[in-house]
């Protein structure tokens, strides 16, 4: 009998329809998390991010088992870690037997560069599927950037908003003009305070995973006497509806001022949601957007908002 499909699901990929997940049967797939030292030491990372990647990790891979796939999750503490995505990939190869090992592109090249190496390395057959989170391909880019004596990011910006249709009116951008940031700088009112952005307690598995950093890089830089981020998809969306209903109306005006003690303002705070894979970038795009076509915020904010994904993540 053949053996499974094994999915290697990295910490930036906590997407349920991931391309490697999606169109899989829980039946025929193992997926594998793994915590590995290389991934935490090859810079020294803030202890906040390291906890936040290793507890979304986790919660993630209950959330996987929850919904009935088998999920092989590898800990940094674990005896036999060998410290590598190589290596634990190598590892899991030798428990499960697959006949396919199927994972979506890294985002990071470094990263990118070994998993290329996994056809030549393994016996079984590999394949590395587009991120398709992102809503432009690297060949896409590539035939873009051909031939530009320039690459700027705001043409780039222009062409995705072309290709999304968002805050257009037929072929014109909305409003007349493609970036409202000359609107974007107002200097802060006195006594200027945003609304709270909600804050999320450390459950259990986040309190593990700040004990394991504590111990393992206390020598990294960074405080976790607060850890408030949030680290399940629910808590994501929580994040979301808040800046949506609260906070985007004065993004725009106030997003690049400075108010002693209050270290957000107006921003969503969500960069780490998207990054994760918590949240879906295109959909954000899209509540944005429909807040300002039900008059719930300006077209500065909402514009200057999808700019910051659409044009700079994406770019």
């Amino acid at each position: 009998m053949p053996g499974p499909v094994l999915v290697p699901i990295l910490g930036d990929q906590l997407t349920r329809d991931i391309a490697s997940i999606r169109g899989r049967t829980k039946e025929d797939t193992v997926v594998l998390m793994m915590e590995v030292w290389d991934e935490a030491t090859h810079v020294k990372h803030h202890k906040q991010k390291i906890v936040l990647i290793f507890t979304a990790m986790r919660h993630f891979a209950e959330e996987l088992r929850d919904a009935g796939w088998t999920v092989d999750y590898v800990r940094l503490d674990d005896l036999d870690n060998a410290g590598s995505f190589t290596g634990e990939v190598a590892r899991a190869i030798e428990r499960h037997e697959p006949r396919l090992l199927s994972v979506t592109e890294a985002g990071e090249w470094r990263v990118r560069q070994d998993m290329e190496q996994w056809a030549d390395k393994f016996a079984c057959e590999v394949e590395i599927l587009r991120d398709d989170r992102f809503l432009c391909s690297q060949a896409e880019f590539d035939e873009w950037a051909e031939d530009r004596k320039e690459l700027r990011m705001e043409f780039f910006y222009r062409a995705m908003r072309r290709k999304t249709g968002l805050l257009m009116d037929g072929d014109k951008p909305e409003g007349g003009e493609w970036n409202y940031d000359s609107e974007n700088r107002k200097p802060p009112k006195e006594g200027l305070a945003a609304p709270e952005r909600p804050r999320f307690e450390p459950d259990t598995i986040t309190r593990e995973c700040i004990d394991l950093v504590e111990e393992h890089f206390g020598d990294h830089f960074g405080s976790l006497e607060r850890f408030e981020w949030p680290v399940t998809r629910e808590q994501a969306e929580e994040a979301a509806d808040a800046f949506f209903a609260e906070r985007i109306e004065c993004f725009g005006p106030y997003q690049d001022a400075m108010v002693a003690g209050e270290d957000d303002l107006f921003h969503s705070m969500l960069s780490t949601s998207i990054n994760l894979g918590l949240l879906d970038p295109l959909d954000l795009c899209r509540r944005a957007e429909q807040a300002y076509r039900d008059g719930k915020a300006p077209l500065n904010s909402v514009e200057g908002f999808i700019r910051q994904i659409m044009g700079w993540r994406e770019y």
